[in-house]
């Protein structure tokens, strides 16, 4: 099993300084990725060269969302712009209630963007006009970051910081459930953090989702039930797939669990206190970053790692994303890398 480098550029840093998830996007042959100095960038995925780039003149703390032909990015100064995906033209710029550290996301006629201060903005996609507004109270204490809203049919589902998860309406905010998937537990605010950082994952109208010095839990999309949960902690992130849920823990570890039950598949603990990312799924393998820069290609089935390469001397805090059997990774001195991997072939006789 083998790692080939398709192509690498330098697309600018920044989100090292204040630990910003700034993920690149993949969607219909690009790959759209924004710093916090501003810029915004469309890339042709095949070959890395630039489609566009746009400088929206002020910080970029949350994005980019991508759809609809729309790209979305929140900013420090309480902002969701929208630019064009085609062409990168700015279209409108809106104003939150505070800060936005997760990516706005478009869906059909709404941009969904999520505040620190707990809330979240139903804004109409062709000017930015504010629709409707759910709100929820914010911890004395809480991590630095915001999960993404997930949007799932006509449900929008979103984490919250004292280890809730809601479901609302989309075209209305209105509230569907809320469900409290922990209880903190300890005398001390630090040890009663149980920030939902990590995205929620949707498959098949189950929610997989977990929360910091808590838990990870499968949650019926419709109705809230809890259908299991396992005592993880997690702020890094989760993916799934048919069989498995993937995460990794607070110190690095991964795991596989049955989707079915949440029972352990296998876990991998060679890569600990690594800092690693959250996975992501390419082919057969589990592809991780760390905090000196590598990527970590992980066989789905075992748990045993296949391969690693580095693509920067700095660290890697978005998760990777997996296209066409093709990894992009993003580091935080803005290094951005496309991989391919081969099977190794049997020696001719």
């Amino acid at each position: 099993f083998g790692t080939v480098k398709l192509w690498e550029k330098d697309i600018g840093g920044g989100a090292d300084k204040q630990y910003l998830k700034l993920d690149p996007v993949y969607a219909d042959g690009r790959i759209y990725v924004a710093d916090n100095d501003g810029k915004v960038e469309a890339i042709d995925a095949q070959s890395g060269h630039t489609l566009w780039k746009t400088d929206v003149d002020t910080p970029i703390t949350g994005g980019p969302g991508v759809g609809e032909n729309l790209v979305t990015v929140g900013t420090g100064k309480a902002e969701v712009i929208t630019l064009a995906a085609d062409s990168g033209k700015i279209l409108w710029h809106s104003k939150v209630s505070s800060e936005v550290l997760s990516a706005p996301q478009p869906a059909g006629n709404i941009i969904v963007a999520r505040t620190i201060d707990g809330k979240i903005f139903g804004l109409d996609s062709h000017d930015g006009t504010r629709l409707w507004t759910y709100e929820q109270t914010v911890p004395a204490l809480t991590l630095r970051g915001t999960s993404a809203p997930v949007i799932a049919g006509n449900y929008l589902i979103a984490g919250f910081d004292e280890g809730r998860l809601a479901a609302v309406e989309l075209q209305t905010g209105k509230l569907l459930w809320d469900d409290r998937i922990v209880i903190g537990k300890g005398r001390t605010e630090l040890e009663r953090m149980i920030d939902i950082d990590a995205e929620p994952v949707v498959v098949n109208n189950v929610i997989y989702v977990a929360t910091f010095q808590g838990r990870i839990a499968a949650i019926a999309l419709e109705t809230g039930s809890m259908l299991w949960s396992r005592e993880i902690s997690s702020y890094a992130g989760i993916c799934a797939d048919d069989r498995a849920v993937y995460i990794t823990d607070d110190d690095s570890v991964l795991w596989a669990l049955d989707r079915a039950n949440g029972n352990s598949l296998w876990k991998q603990a060679k890569l600990t206190a690594r800092a690693l990312t959250g996975p992501a799924i390419s082919g057969d393998m589990i592809v991780v970053g760390d905090v000196e820069g590598y990527l970590h290609w992980v066989d789905k089935t075992t748990g045993e790692i296949a391969a690693r390469r580095q693509i920067s001397k700095k660290r890697i805090i978005a998760t990777p994303i997996s296209e066409d059997n093709i990894v992009y990774a993003y580091a935080t001195d803005g290094t951005l890398a496309a991989y391919t991997t081969q099977q190794a072939q049997p020696e001719k006789k």
